[in-house]
Parts: structure tokens; C-alpha cells; sequence
């Protein structure tokens, strides 16, 4: 997730755009218009690291863009979110950025938005039905797999991991259960995995998980779907006097998705062993970037970006910008057929939040 100049330059020709020409920053584009205007940012909730991240990088990448920003936060709950919405459309914006946690419910909303010719940006989740603009997002079975590809390699090839499910109704939960799964099933057949469903509640992660190692002791491997499980899984650990170094034999190896500062001071300390890097900085950068460029009038198409992703076509009229999220270990091995950066490599944003 190296942080390459042509990221910037693509972004910097785009924040000064006056009206007449707009370049296309990958794939292939078209324009008209100037692009600025009043956009709407819903924020999914405040009780992570990660999206606290987000927020507080939306502001300055609308100051960059010379957006006028209007913000609310539907916390977690897709009727807030719709009502969000119809603050949005009060007060006249000209895009929308979302990042429903219910992808399935959120279609009529998506529906109301395109009735009224308002842009939608998805960032992180996907919507199961309905027409956006673009979606910003990592790909997010690769997180399933990598963390497979790293548990895999440490337990060597057997043994008992627990996997801390985030909600399966969003798209995210579901990509990365999958994926996990099918990774274990197709390469480590011998590991067995207990899958928890925890609606993204830290609360209920740890519960499930001390429950599977009262009754298993043998567990040496954790998969956490997401930073909101860390603190508690943390604390379990450390009950049941696991919370030890990764040459102790008593050693549960866990892998975490999201790439917040604590993990990875987690990672240099050897309390947990890896994560996966959303990437926070570049969902509010690029989420902001595409509503502009949609404003403009400015289309894509699927093929590389000169800012090291790939835009991908999901379904007819829905395109995916798959941001770069890299594995993130102590050592920056490589984990079967997975590369890493070391915990303190200056590329990821954790360690860049000032």
C-alpha cells in the first residue's frame, strides 16, 4: 500500500479542476462540467478506531477538493441512514458518500437518490441491489484469504482456529467468511475453524471466544473479521493466560483486519501477530474523488488505476475501485503465497495519523 506520487498527482489535477477539461485518473473517462458542488458524507458509526480514522480524514481530503462538506453518522442503523439521506437531499447536495452496514436494506434509499439524479460513492461495503456511482473498497476476500494463508503457515497446517465473524448481512462478513473458509478447506483441510457470528460487537466477540476456549483449549488461532474485537480479545487471552509472546508455546496466533495504530503496536509488542490494512486515508480520499468526478460527469471503465488498484465490474451499471490492502506482519515474510510489510513500514497509515 506504498503511497506512490501518481496517487497524489491524479488526485491534485482533479482538486483543480476549473470548468472545461478533466482528466481521467484509470480506466477510461469522459467529462463535462466543473465538478464542485455541496456533497453529503454519512459516516456508518463512531465506536471504532478505524472509522474515527475515516472521519477525520474525510474533512481534510473536502478541504484538498474544495468540497463543501455536510456531514451526519447513521451509527450503525439503516434507518438512520435513510433519514440522513433526506437531510442530505433538504439541503440541496449533488452527491452522496454512504457506507451502509445493511447492504441488502438499503436499496430504496439508493433507489430515492437516482430518482433524483444525486450520485452515489458506497465506501467499504458494497450494495446488494440498487445503482451507485462507484463503490470504494478493498477487496475484502482477499482479507479472508490472507489471514487463512498467514494461520495456515503458523499452525502448520493443522489444528483449531476461531474466526470472529463481523454481520452476515453485510457484504463485507460475508466475503471474508467466505473466503477464509474456502482457503482452510482448500489448503489446510487439517485446521479446523470455529465460526462466531458477532454482528461486529466486541462485546459478543468475547464472549464467543472465551466460551471456544473454555470448551477447546487447544485453539492456537484467532481470525478477527475487524479492529472491534481487539480489545477484548485481548482481555480473554490474557484471562486464560495466553497473552504471551510468540515464542511461547502457550501462543495463540491472531490475526486482525483493519490496520488501526493499536494493531500495530500490538503486532511490534507480540501481543497479536497481524492484520490486514484497510485503508482508511484512501476510502476518504478516493470516496470524495468520485463523487467530484461524478458531479463533473465523468465516467469509467474497469482496468487498472495509476493509483495502484484495480476498478472491476460487479454487475451491469456497478463499478468497484479495489484499494490496495496489504498484509501486515512483525517480520514482512511471506505466508504461503502472501507478501507482507513490517509493522512500522512508514506506507500504512497507521502509523501516519497525525
Amino acid at each position: 500500500m506504498k503511497l506512490k506520487a501518481t496517487r497524489y498527482a491524479c488526485f491534485a489535477a482533479l482538486a483543480a479542476l476549473t470548468a472545461g477539461t478533466l482528466t481521467a485518473c484509470g480506466g477510461s473517462a469522459s467529462s463535462s462540467g466543473d465538478g464542485s458542488g455541496v456533497i453529503g458524507v454519512d459516516y456508518p458509526r463512531s465506536d471504532t478506531d478505524f472509522w474515527n480514522s475515516y472521519i477525520k480524514y474525510t474533512p481534510r481530503f473536502a478541504k484538498e477538493l474544495k468540497l463543501d462538506l455536510k456531514t451526519t453518522n447513521s451509527q450503525n442503523d439503516v434507518a438512520k441512514l435513510t433519514a440522513n439521506v433526506q437531510t442530505f437531499i433538504s439541503q440541496g447536495v449533488k452527491g452522496v458518500a454512504m457506507a451502509p452496514q445493511d447492504t441488502a436494506a438499503i436499496a430504496p434509499t439508493l433507489a430515492q437518490l437516482e430518482a433524483k439524479k444525486i450520485p452515489v460513492v458506497s465506501v467499504d461495503t458494497r450494495p446488494d441491489t440498487g445503482k451507485v456511482y462507484m463503490v470504494v473498497r478493498a477487496d475484502n476476500r482477499a482479507y479472508g484469504e490472507k489471514a487463512c494463508r498467514y494461520l495456515g503457515t503458523k499452525l502448520g497446517g493443522k489444528g483449531k482456529v476461531v474466526m470472529l465473524q463481523g454481520d452476515l448481512a453485510s457484504v463485507n462478513g460475508r466475503d471474508r467468511t467466505e473466503a477464509f473458509n474456502a482457503c482452510m478447506k482448500k489448503n489446510y483441510p487439517a485446521i479446523k475453524v470455529f465460526g462466531e457470528a458477532t454482528n461486529w460487537d466486541g462485546a459478543v466477540a468475547a464472549q464467543k471466544l472465551q466460551t471456544d476456549l473454555t470448551a477447546h483449549p487447544d485453539i492456537k488461532g484467532v481470525y478477527m473479521q475487524s479492529s472491534f474485537a481487539l480489545s477484548g480479545t485481548l482481555q480473554v487471552l490474557k484471562q486464560k493466560n495466553l497473552l504471551v509472546g510468540p515464542d511461547d508455546n502457550k501462543h495463540v496466533f491472531v490475526v486482525s483486519n483493519d490496520g488501526i495504530p493499536e494493531e500495530l503496536k500490538d503486532i511490534a509488542a507480540g501481543r497479536i501477530d497481524a492484520t490486514v490494512s484497510q485503508p482508511a486515508d484512501l476510502y476518504a480520499k478516493y470516496a470524495l474523488y468520485y463523487l467530484k468526478a461524478a458531479i463533473a460527469g465523468k465516467t469509467f471503465k474497469p482496468g487498472k488505476t495509476d493509483h495502484d488498484s484495480t476498478i472491476i465490474k460487479v454487475r451491469d451499471g456497478l463499478l468497484e475501485d479495489q484499494l490496495s490492502a496489504p498484509l501486515v506482519t512483525a517480520d514482512g515474510g511471506t505466508y504461503g503465497t502472501v507478501p507482507s510489510l513490517k509493522s512500522d513500514d512508514k506506507s500504512l497509515w497507521g502509523n501516519n495519523l497525525g
